[in-house]
């Protein structure tokens, strides 16, 4: 009986200590899984983060172009309208 009682409480040792090895480990492995997720959301937000830098960039030089070309159309416009007039005043001289 006394023999038994040792032997339980040594194999409840020996299970404890690998119980707790196990369980260790197994926490262990969430925290990796959980840093290697954070690591991918953060990878992915500064994705994202270029991006918008990008195309803010992007927008700010097309606005630019197209200011640069509203004034041409403008100068244009101008030129067109005083071309017109020449040339119907070329016409009325004949």
């Amino acid at each position: 009986m006394e023999q038994q009682g040792i032997i339980i409480a040594v194999v409840a040792a020996l299970t404890s200590g690998a119980a707790w090895k196990f369980w260790e480990q197994r926490l262990k492995a969430k925290q990796q899984e959980k840093e290697m997720d954070r690591e991918e959301d953060f990878a992915y937000r500064d994705d994202l983060k270029s991006r918008v830098t990008r195309l803010e960039d992007l927008l700010t030089e097309s606005n630019e172009k197209v200011l640069a070309l509203t004034a041409e159309v403008h100068a244009l416009r101008t030129e067109v309208h005083f071309l017109t007039k020449e040339n119907e005043r070329l016409k009325n001289i004949r």
